[in-house]
């Protein structure tokens, strides 16, 4: 049995805003690497095979990048 990582709070003290930016910064860098590895393989691997294919990642990789920053700056009070 493989148990799931759950996050279990204590009390009802919200998270430091530190660890919500930690969070987010996470995301942002995983998207942002989805981005890189869908243009690389689309560019180096995949055209090979299916152009359109390629051009399909690209167009995917290419609307991922706003979203990672609406990631990175979701919640940001100034």
């Amino acid at each position: 049995m493989s148990r799931s990582r759950e996050h279990v709070t204590i009390t009802s003290v919200p998270r430091s805003p530190s660890e919500r930016l930690r969070h987010r910064e996470r995301w942002y860098f995983a998207l942002m690497g989805v981005c890189v590895l869908l243009i690389t393989l689309a560019w180096t691997v995949v055209r090979l095979w299916s152009t359109p294919a390629a051009v399909t990642m690209s167009l995917v990789a290419a609307v991922i990048p706003p979203i990672a920053a609406i990631v990175a700056n979701a919640g940001y009070r100034r």
